[in-house]
């Protein structure tokens, strides 16, 4: 699949079956995740910045909980058997609010460069009132 039009219409094509009612509180997407194909190389994620050639790697998005029981989002790179890169973001979703988690209010850039990727900011990333409970809010500490 490396036609992107084409990608981007399969993943059109999944999204519009909402098979998974409020998914960022269902118990079916807690686990560990394989990224199979992106498109975003701008994303605010520093793992898929700088590994998002998934031909190279396995990259892996695990949602867990910690021993405070807060919900994680770990992001996770595999270079070899022995060699992976993870690095975890506390998460927030209605079930899991997070209260120290505030919306971006910038798009990250500094003098003209996008330093922290590009990110849904204001009215862009308030939640779709359709789809309740659509997304994992997290951020990374860099």
């Amino acid at each position: 699949l490396d036609n992107s039009d084409e990608i981007v219409t399969l993943v059109t094509q999944l999204e519009a079956c909402r098979s998974i009612p409020r998914p960022a509180i269902a118990p079916q997407i807690y686990g560990k995740w394989r990224l199979l194909q992106t498109t975003n190389a701008d994303t605010a994620s520093p793992i898929q910045r700088k590994a998002v050639d998934t031909t190279k790697f396995d990259i892996f998005q695990d949602i867990v909980f910690n021993d405070e029981k807060q919900l994680l989002v770990k992001q996770i790179v595999k270079f070899s058997e022995t060699n992976e890169l993870c690095v975890d973001a506390l998460a927030s979703t209605s079930a899991y609010p997070l209260e120290e988690l505030t919306d971006r209010e910038g798009t990250g850039e500094i003098l003209g460069l996008n330093i922290l990727g590009v990110s849904l900011v204001g009215e862009e990333a308030v939640e779709d009132p359709q789809r309740p409970d659509s997304r994992i809010r997290f951020v990374f500490d860099e």
